[in-house]
């Protein structure tokens, strides 16, 4: 798997310039806890919870909510601004929408990213015979490398 590496001060730049103008398009406005709640998951290569992003914005915002979170979270996820990765029970939040893989511990719950060439099947986005692909997301299922050791 390829090394956890954290955005560049651009990339942050451009996600949060493409959350502000899918704000406006929607008719949202940009308040500070939505900006605050998306820059924690677009700064993190951690993909982290809801509560983790909670517990984080809470230290600038406090009377923050997590229901506010978790609303705002599945908000993000339906602009297409972010995917929800992991299992049900412990569910993760990853803003870097270039194309990539997750790969999630079954024992720890850890989620890694995998980039290609490493991603062992080529999928796409695009025409098929039933519709349009607009985002694949795929996750494979194992044991990490520290829980095996």
């Amino acid at each position: 798997m390829q090394p956890e590496t954290v955005p560049t001060s651009q990339e942050i730049a451009r996600r949060l310039a493409d959350f502000e103008t899918a704000c406006r398009r929607r008719g949202l406005r940009v308040t500070q806890q939505r900006r605050a709640i998306f820059r924690t998951v677009a700064v993190s290569r951690q993909h982290p919870s809801a509560e983790s992003v909670w517990k984080t914005v809470r230290k600038q915002t406090s009377n923050l909510s997590l229901d506010t979170v978790y609303r705002t979270l599945a908000a993000l996820e339906q602009m297409g601004l972010l995917v929800r990765v992991g299992t049900p029970e412990k569910e993760r939040f990853d803003a870097d929408m270039r194309s990539h893989a997750h790969f999630i511990c079954n024992i720890c719950g850890e989620v890694y990213d995998i980039f290609p060439p490493e991603i062992p099947c080529h999928i796409q986005t695009g025409p098929l015979a039933c519709g349009k692909t607009q985002r694949v997301n795929i996750q494979f299922k194992g044991i990490c490398n520290r829980c095996r050791h």
